[in-house]
């Protein structure tokens, strides 16, 4: 592969046109030049060579491409590695389309606006009914005030010259007398970006249903342009037009108010390329390519309006999850989709889990599965439950998920139902997530004694701080957490029971704690589980930073984008994987060698039979037939310890034949041999494909006010410093409020000779 080249088909200066019938994204004009790339290619030495054939500069170059078979999902190229990756994918080909998305210089004006700060109102505009002219619109359904315009056809100043690039496309969005449009909507856009085009601004003089008519602000211009409904039909023509400006270019006050309506007809088609849009990068985008300032509420609503046109609004979404479940069963059969409402219709909880997760987990995956919850953020808000698996390399794998209206008992309890009906299993699961006793109750009834509960260690570090908070100093909670996460790694009883001493040296409540917190479902010396050293459960955080990128979606969106994510996080790892010539995984082989190099320090004496003693910092014994160590770390993390692989090197047997069959190479490749199959049609349905008998409405619940709390804290940085008298050493007070110090007798001698004032400082 190192040697053989394909062609890169580089594209740029056209757009991306998406299909209606699949969905699949088709790019549509400018220019393009081939490439030839291998193996050695670096990205910067690509980006160069791009820049000189589209004269452009290689500051601000986006290139993506498209994985094989899949339309729908851009891939974006950022370093070598990804470039390298885009290569592989492509080493059974000739040739690779990448698309080249690069700033470019601009020579002409373009009008440099300024936002106000109104932004109270969400109003959108019918596209049945005719606009109000632009001078009498409400100022709370407007972007920005007029200020001042670059005269008309003169040469852009170097600040209104970044700003060109954007409205340069749009000079022939009107191109004179007989040019038609599907509705009155669809002019008056054009005729509102060939106004930015070409300098100037325009007021409606006649603004009706079935006529509209045009001219220049500026007093005397001969500019307008008159438009139309052709007779028995719906389409609009312009009839006349007078395309010359008599305004001598002089400087104009722009009446410019960009609505919501036409901002979200800019954003929606930067939102067809990337659906994770983020309202931060929204109005830094609008501001660099078209001069107007948006602050984050604005920009945020803009991106709503352009969502809801291009995908339809959260409300509807709800009455598609009924199709969306069909269509998921349908493409990727023996999935399971179940969507649930409640008795007035509202929505109650969906049940995801695909075929390929299924399949994967059970053929390849440990018997361990991680659960946790994350609030959604989208309009009617919303809790997602998840269940994530690890494959053998201890990457992340999503086997199911559900959304639910809220996070109850209740939801937890169906939610592991439709878990253990969709994924059935021969053996036991190791279930790590929090201690909480509806989800402990629901394991138990359900899986009964088919699984083991070890509990998240950190929520559990999160309780202990919270229950010794104001009983004890920053450094003592953080010490006693420190000896909590030592105790749970203990591999043996003697090392455990010593960590708890640690933690009754520092208090004795605490150590009482510990030992009434069921140690026995988080400590590794005392858990009848495995969980191959991994104790908390947001192991799972690659996936729930997925979530969190498109949690603000409708909810078929997001289930449709997280479907994609899966899918192509299951093709890159089976692809990257082919590449291995390794008898374990990557990571595993990696971690097989480290304790190679160790077992090289020991000594080994034959007792019995199968049966060792190993000498070397301490003494362990290692039975091989058993696959048992002293140490413990053999049955922990499914790895021979140091102390085994010093025994197989004296009798001459390999290591790897005393691997768990979940780090095999093999086993990895059979847990992503499946495939997830895209969904066409989702986006938009066809009339009458939904059942108007399943209408689901959406629940109740609706987003609170402030901004979303995003991001988990570790659970030391769940230690936040108290405040500590330096008078009393009580915690939660300072002198200032200290009760004992400021507790006085006005009559005492020391008092009025002033030998104390120091301690009543601040007191008054």
């Amino acid at each position: 592969m190192a040697s053989k080249k394909i062609i890169a088909i580089c594209q740029s200066g056209g757009e991306f046109v998406t299909n209606n019938e699949d969905g699949s994204l088709t790019y549509v004009g400018g220019e393009a030049y081939a490439l030839d790339l291998d193996n050695q290619t670096l990205l910067n030495d690509f980006k160069q060579e791009v820049a000189e054939n589209f004269e452009c500069g290689t500051n601000g170059m986006t290139i993506k491409y498209f994985l094989p078979g899949n339309k729908k999902t851009l891939i974006t190229i950022s370093k070598d590695k990804d470039l390298k990756r885009m290569i592989n994918f492509f080493k059974d080909s000739e040739q690779v389309e990448v698309f080249i998305i690069a700033e470019e210089g601009v020579a002409r004006s373009t009008p440099n606006v300024t936002a106000s700060r109104s932004s109270r109102t969400n109003v959108s505009e019918p596209a049945h009914t005719p606009v109000m002219p632009v001078d009498m619109i409400h100022s709370d359904d407007l972007f920005q005030a007029p200020v001042e315009i670059s005269p008309l056809g003169g040469y852009p100043s170097s600040n209104d010259e970044k700003h060109r690039k954007a409205a340069m496309q749009w000079e022939n969005a009107i191109t004179g007398v007989g040019q038609r449009f599907n509705s009155f909507t669809e002019f008056r856009e054009a005729l509102h970006k060939y106004s930015i085009a070409h300098g100037f601004t325009y007021k409606y003089k006649k603004n009706e249903s079935r006529r509209v008519t045009a001219k220049c602000k500026s007093e005397g211009c001969a500019w307008s342009i008159y438009a139309s409904k052709l007779p028995t039909t719906e389409l609009i023509c312009i009839k006349t037009m007078n395309p010359k400006h008599t305004c001598d270019g002089a400087a104009v006050k722009a009446g410019y108010r960009s609505t919501r309506g036409w901002m979200g007809n800019i954003i929606k088609e930067k939102l067809k390329v990337a659906p994770n849009y983020k309202p931060k990068d929204i109005a830094n985008d609008i501001e660099r390519e078209y001069g107007i300032q948006l602050n984050y509420s604005q920009a945020r609503r803009a991106k709503e309006k352009a969502r809801e046109q291009l995908q339809g609004s959260y409300r509807e979404a709800y009455s598609q999850l009924p199709l969306l479940c069909e269509k998921i069963r349908e493409t990727n059969p023996g999935s399971v989709a179940i969507v649930v409402a409640k008795e007035d219709s509202s929505f109650h909880r969906l049940f995801i889990s695909f075929h390929a997760s299924i399949s994967g987990f059970r053929q390849g995956c440990r018997p361990l599965l991680f659960l946790d919850s994350t609030v959604l953020y989208a309009k009617y808000q919303g809790t997602l439950l998840a269940a994530v698996g690890v494959d053998g390399n201890d990457g992340v794998f999503p086997l199911a998920f559900a959304v639910v209206d809220e996070e109850t008992n209740d939801n937890w309890h169906w939610f592991l139902s439709e878990l253990k009906s969709a994924v059935p299993m021969s053996c036991p699961i190791t279930f790590v997530c929090d201690f909480q006793r509806g989800i402990s109750e629901s394991l138990h009834d359900i899986f009964n004694e088919e699984c083991h509960h070890g509990y998240c260690l950190r929520y559990l570090a999160e309780k202990l701080n919270n229950d010794l908070q104001g009983q004890f100093s920053h450094e003592a909670r953080r010490l006693m957490i420190q000896d909590l996460y030592t105790a749970a790694c203990a591999p043996t009883p003697e090392s455990f029971e010593r960590c708890a001493e640690n933690i009754r040296a520092i208090s004795p409540d605490a150590y009482d704690w510990v030992t009434r917190s069921e140690p026995e479902h988080w400590a590794n010396a005392l858990f009848g589980g495995a969980r191959y050293g991994l104790l908390t459960s947001n192991f799972g955080q690659p996936f729930y930073d997925w979530v969190m990128d498109v949690n603000e979606l409708p909810i078929t969106q997001m289930v449709d984008v997280l479907r994609g994510k899966i899918m192509e996080l299951i093709y890159t790892r089976r692809v990257e994987s082919s590449q291995w010539d390794t008898r374990l995984t990557p990571l595993m082989e990696e971690k097989l060698q480290s304790e190679t190099t160790k077992a090289r320090l020991l000594h080994v004496i034959p007792s019995h039979g199968s049966t060792f003693e190993v000498r070397g910092e301490s003494v362990d014994v290692v039975d091989i037939d058993q696959w048992d160590c002293s140490c413990k770390g053999w049955q922990l993390y499914g790895m021979p310890c140091c102390h085994a692989i010093a025994v197989f090197e004296g009798i001459g047997r390999s290591p790897y034949d005393y691997c768990a069959r979940y780090f095999t190479t093999e086993s990895y490749h059979v847990t992503y041999v499946e495939s997830i199959n895209p969904i066409p049609n989702l986006e938009n349905p066809a009339n009458g494909e939904v059942d108007a008998a399943v209408i689901i409405t959406p629940p109740p619940s609706k987003r609170p006010p402030g901004r979303p709390k995003l991001k988990k804290v570790d659970a030391f940085d769940i230690v936040k410093r108290q405040m500590q008298c330096s008078k009393c050493k009580g915690l939660g007070h300072n002198k200032k409020t200290c009760g004992k110090v400021n507790k006085f007798d006005e009559s005492d001698p020391l008092l009025l000779a002033g030998l104390v004032t120091e301690d009543l400082e601040g007191t008054e």
